[in-house]
């Protein structure tokens, strides 16, 4: 689904590859690879590309279809999602870094299913 996705997010920006490879500090190969679905990217990776297309990590990993990021609201989910987290000390933290917990947390979600081959 990834590689699906990725093409499909370069393609409605009207990016080539290289475009896109460049403006992500990739080279053109390795964003190749990506799209492909030759290589798999690593999670700082992934925010990078999250952040580029601005869409959600969920929606790059295929666990959803909504493109666009929960930054600018939160809904009881997100505070559902929270209380989860209670085993993190989370205390002191921004809601910038709590979210980057859990895309991370989904980035390793997503990489277990990937090498189970689901």
């Amino acid at each position: 689904m990834l590689k699906k996705r990725l093409v499909s997010l370069r393609k409605e920006k009207g990016l080539s590859q290289y475009d896109a490879a460049e403006r992500l500090g990739f080279s053109r190969g390795k964003l190749a690879n990506y799209e492909q679905g030759t290589r798999q990217p690593d999670y700082e990776t992934l925010i990078k590309i999250a952040d580029f297309y601005d869409v959600s990590l969920d929606y790059l990993l295929g666990k959803s279809d909504k493109k666009e990021t929960d930054r600018d609201s939160k809904n009881d989910a997100d505070n559902t999602e929270d209380a989860n987290l209670f085993f993190f000390d989370i205390e002191g933290l921004t809601e910038e870094e709590i979210d980057d917990i859990k895309r991370h947390i989904d980035y390793v979600k997503w990489k277990a299913k990937q090498e189970r081959g689901e």
